[in-house]
């Protein structure tokens, strides 16, 4: 296949909004280059279908209800046998629509319990991702929304592969929606957009908040809005250079003692062709940034409340105060390549936060068959937020991989042509804002008829809260997170498949090495058709929690279950 470069004008307004911090990693947009060919589906994976004008499926929905069987083997601290089973209903759907494009999983288990140790209770999982054009090239809609299964740490830390041999695990919930805009008035471009979103904590375990480690006080709710215009013009339309005038507004509001975040930009981007491929960027603007919050309510000897649900009481008769403000002009530099529809890629180096600040994107697809994505970020905002962030990154046709075990989403999502993940964005649900600086990077690869998946990722958090509040001892900790989870699946024959996949995740604490947790697991599953639409599991697993202060933690699972698609 001939590699071309794509048209220069395209290439110049994709960079639009680099000329202030958008709200979500930065990412050069790139043409359709074809979908991976699907892997062969088992018979029990029908659903209701319908077809586009093209052929293709359009629109697929497959219910599914499921009954499982659990064994745990305790191998350490105690060498105990748990089981327990469970009952699951869930949906998967893709939306492939001229004009909606889109992918939901969800599913809600019901644990009933056998054994003293194992707790019952309900989980609902899920991850969904939907873009619809109202008006073809000019008004679309977009929301994603997710559900996810947390275990809460020492420190703040979570993991999202919590052993489920007691109740001390959370729910994690977030969903977001919003417009966006884009339109030309003779040569210039125009564009905007609106986006809310709202993400929340259920905390049924952890360790306790104390006024000596506030770290411990989990994330409760919050609200978070933004807003982009810009208007620019391509090179070679008016002046041989493309400049683009954009603004942004973000806030977040959490309600963990009333903070907010306050991140308001403007700015002016110069774009300078250097070949069909290249360009060179160049920008300047101002910014506003602020997070202020209020203090925790105290009693008669000066100690701070806490309320029933573990948390600090907010002190509503104080007024909220800043606790970091930087105001000035910012910069960035950067070059934008893209020798053709396969790859792109986009650096920039500047000011930012009263600091250097660095950020970027790769996106590579060598064929239909294989795709890589990489994304570098710096932000400030609390834990909804970034959770908000790492959703929209999300592709729209992405496939989930889920634990055999508790249904639960592995965190990445990997596309025909990109992938995400939201491990880094749900690694830590301390309530306190922080700036974050990482990278994600996904890669699949169809191998065959098998699909292989692996995302990796790093995430640095620096804590931002008031000396004098109870959140005092946070600001400036650093925690830093990493994760790799792998997977690789296919079928075995005409009614039979397997999933492999393999997870680890190292949180460090800035408050005390003695709150670093390293989880590491395995598992493998094995789907055999009984009917068109009755699947049987078998499936086997191992995860293992390292924490300092406690003996590790390590259990082997099995199941077997039954699983009927409508």
């Amino acid at each position: 296949m001939t590699r071309t470069a794509l048209p220069l004008r395209t290439l110049v307004l994709a960079s639009a909004m680099l000329a202030v911090g958008p709200v979500h990693a930065q990412s050069l947009s790139y043409e359709d280059v074809g979908a991976d060919a699907p892997a062969e589906k088992p018979a029990a994976s029908r659903g209701l279908s319908t077809r586009g004008a093209g052929g293709g499926p359009r629109v697929t929905v497959r219910p599914y209800i499921e009954a499982v069987q659990n064994v745990l083997w305790e191998l350490s601290p105690g060498d105990d046998v748990l089981t327990y089973s469970s009952l699951a209903a869930g949906v998967d759907a893709t939306l492939n629509g001229r004009h909606t494009q889109g992918a939901v999983s969800v599913r809600y288990e019901r644990r009933i319990s056998q054994s003293n140790r194992v707790a019952d209770g309900d989980t609902l999982s899920g991850l969904a991702r939907v873009k619809h054009d109202l008006i073809p090239r000019t008004l679309s809609v977009e929301a994603g929304a997710l559900a996810a299964r947390t275990r809460i740490e020492n420190g703040g830390a979570s993991a999202l592969n919590a052993i489920a041999t007691d109740d001390a695990v959370s729910q994690v919930y977030s969903v977001y929606a919003g417009p966006a805009v884009s339109t030309h008035v003779g040569d210039v471009a125009l564009s905007g957009s609106y986006l809310l979103g709202y993400t929340r904590v259920d905390q049924k375990g952890g360790t306790p908040v104390t006024a000596t480690r506030p770290l411990a006080d989990v994330f409760d709710d919050s609200i978070a809005q933004s807003a982009q215009v810009s208007a620019g013009i391509a090179p070679g339309t008016v002046l041989p250079v493309g400049i683009t005038a954009s603004g942004s507004f973000l806030q977040e509001d959490i309600s963990n003692l009333d903070q907010r975040v306050r991140d308001a930009r403007g700015g002016v981007q110069v774009t300078l062709p250097v070949s069909s491929s290249v360009a060179l960027v160049g920008a300047v603007g101002y910014e506003d940034v602020e997070v202020s919050s209020r203090d925790a309510a105290r009693d008669a000897n000066g100690v701070p409340i806490i309320g029933s649900d573990g948390r600090f009481v907010t002190d509503k008769s104080q007024p909220r105060r800043l606790a970091y403000e930087t105001d000035g002009l910012t910069w960035d530099a950067g070059v934008m390549w893209r020798p053709s529809r396969r790859t792109a890629l986009s650096a920039f180096v500047g000011r930012r936060y009263d600091s250097t600040t660095y950020y970027g994107s790769f996106s590579y697809n060598p064929d239909p068959r294989s795709s890589l994505s990489i994304a570098a970020f710096d932000n400030v905002s609390g834990f909804g937020g970034q959770v908000t962030r790492a959703l929209r990154d999300l592709p729209t046709d992405f496939q989930v991989t889920r634990d055999p075990f508790n249904g639960q989403i592995s965190g990445c999502a990997i596309g025909s042509q990109s992938g995400g993940c939201v491990n880094n964005a749900l690694s830590s649900v301390s309530s306190s804002v922080f700036r974050a600086r990482g990278v994600n990077a996904t890669y699949a690869r169809q191998i065959g008829r098998l699909q292989a998946g692996i995302g990796a990722g790093y995430m640095r958090r620096k804590f931002i809260a008031r000396q004098d509040s109870v959140l005092g001892l946070a600001n400036g900790l650093v925690d830093e997170s990493y994760y790799v989870d792998a997977g690789l699946s296919g079928p075995i024959d005409r009614r039979s498949s397997f999933t492999i996949s393999t997870y680890a995740a190292w949180f460090q604490s800035g408050a005390s090495d003695l709150n670093d947790v390293t989880t590491i697991g395995a598992n493998a599953a094995l789907f055999r058709n009984l009917t068109d639409r009755l699947v049987a599991t078998a499936a086997v697993g191992l995860d293992s929690v390292n924490r300092k202060v406690i003996e590790d933690e390590i259990v082997a699972s099995g199941l077997v279950g039954l699983r009927y698609s409508f």
